[in-house]
């Protein structure tokens, strides 16, 4: 197991190095910062003076360096826009970013993985046929307009919740909902699809036969052993979780990193935009990391000795 987490570990280091030049280049091919971060009348000297100061007016490939340099001691250098860490400034909106992120997991499992045993166990019936088509219109429907029509229809017209913004759990719940809406649909489909598989084994007739119980069966024996597909599909949309957490606390004004991230691409603040790539990169790899991990949990057989 050791030596398994060792080797894994060693083999994300080209993988983080790699996203680190990528989002370099793409952030520095944007163009010049100092066009939209001062205003339009200031002096050329000025201007001249805010690239020195950093680091702009030098090759492509010295500002390269120096950014590697300090990242790999934990230094992104200065927000352009705000003028203070940009390491600290996306950590100060890591709290809002992880509070929506858990509480959309936590929907996608605890609704997505029973819809889809339900729907497996109840095959062709209304509830199937109601779960299926739940999950196409979910997977169908675009995030960002899915968050707008929540706010009309459950904040403007019913008055039920809040439409933006942090504090109560209140304001959590349609972000939250939006961002989950299409990963409980994958998760039910998938789910679904593997629960088929293992309803249909000679071990789970064999439970049968030995008179176990149908919920036993079902959600013990049954879910257990696909379990792993499902762990795998939720492991991966990790990633869409990060990339909808941007539109999301967008279209609901979340104080999160996502609306963050956004508001620094358009400023052009390097430094920002670097390090949230970075994070969302490093946060994808442990997660993966963690849900391989769990594979010798969910089944015995696997080994990584």
């Amino acid at each position: 197991m050791l030596k398994y987490l060792a080797r894994r570990v060693i083999l994300t280091i080209p993988v983080l190095f790699g996203i680190l030049v990528i989002s370099f280049l793409l952030t520095h091919l944007s163009g010049d910062p100092t066009d939209l971060i001062l205003p339009p009348d200031v002096t050329e000297e000025a201007r001249e003076a805010f690239r020195k100061r950093h680091g702009l007016d030098q090759p492509i490939w010295v500002q390269f360096v120096s950014f590697c340099t300090q990242a790999l001691q934990g230094n992104f250098g200065d927000s352009l826009r705000f003028h203070e860490p940009a390491l600290t400034l996306v950590m100060d909106r890591m709290a809002a970013t992880t509070e929506l992120a858990v509480a959309a997991m936590a929907l996608t499992i605890l609704i997505g993985v029973p819809a889809g045993v339900i729907a497996a166990y109840r095959r062709n019936t209304p509830i199937d046929l109601s779960v299926r088509g739940t999950t196409l219109v979910g997977q169908a429907m675009p995030s960002f307009y899915l968050g707008i029509l929540s706010i009309i229809i459950f904040a403007v017209w019913l008055r039920w919740l809040p439409t933006g913004g942090r504090g109560t759990w209140w304001h959590l719940v349609l972000p939250a909902t939006t961002l989950s809406f299409q990963l409980v649909a994958l998760v039910a489909r998938v789910t679904r699809s593997c629960m088929l598989d293992v309803l249909g084994q000679d071990y789970i007739r064999t439970a049968r036969a030995k008179g176990l119980g149908e919920m036993k069966v079902v959600w013990l024996h049954g879910l257990r052993n696909a379990f792993i597909p499902v762990l795998t599909v939720i492991g991966l949309q990790v990633g869409f979780l990060m990339g909808g957490v941007v539109v999301t606390e967008t279209v609901f004004s979340w104080p999160g990193v996502g609306r963050l991230a956004i508001q620094a691409i358009y400023a052009r603040d390097f430094p920002v935009v670097q390090a949230i790539v970075l994070l969302f990169a490093l946060i994808f790899v442990v997660v993966n990391l963690i849900v391989d991990l769990l594979y010798a949990v969910l089944d015995p057989r696997i080994s990584y000795r």
